[in-house]
């Protein structure tokens, strides 16, 4: 009897140190995947991943006229091939914001953020492949 006792008793004790180490082993797995950044894509990765677009010259609202050209960023080669083919769609949604806009709102910094953003976000809806990650105003004149 007494030997029944003492083998259940160092069952149990080796069962909770193996419980212990898988517990252990997990939870170190989990924390040191969080610990890896993301990495950030090479400037190559990131010139597969843009598309360029013509310059377009429309009216703003206040009698002016703008021409401006956009590079676009996607999150992925396949999301810039479909792009590239959206580009008439893109086209259209520029030329529409450009239409209600004045002058006055690509003064300064925040106003070209806000319009970039503007952009991004009528674009994203259409993608299938990915989505737009940043649009860059590469170059505008307003007269």
């Amino acid at each position: 009897m007494k030997n029944n006792k003492g083998l259940m008793m160092i069952l149990i004790a080796l069962v909770m140190v193996v419980l212990i180490g898988v517990v252990g082993i997990v939870l170190w797995l989990n924390f040191s995947k969080g610990d890896a950044a993301p990495k950030e894509p090479s400037i190559d990765e990131v010139v597969e991943q843009t598309v360029e677009f013509e310059e377009i010259t429309t009216n703003l609202n206040a009698r002016q006229f703008i021409r401006i050209s956009l590079t676009i960023e996607t999150d992925s080669k396949k999301a810039a091939e479909e792009l590239e083919k959206r580009k008439f769609q893109v086209n259209s949604k520029v030329i529409k914001e450009l239409s209600e806009m004045s002058p006055e709102d690509f003064e300064g910094k925040a106003g070209k953020q806000a319009f970039e953003e503007t952009i991004k976000a009528q674009i994203n809806p259409l993608m299938q492949e990915g989505e737009v990650t940043q649009v860059y105003i590469v170059s505008y004149i307003i007269q």
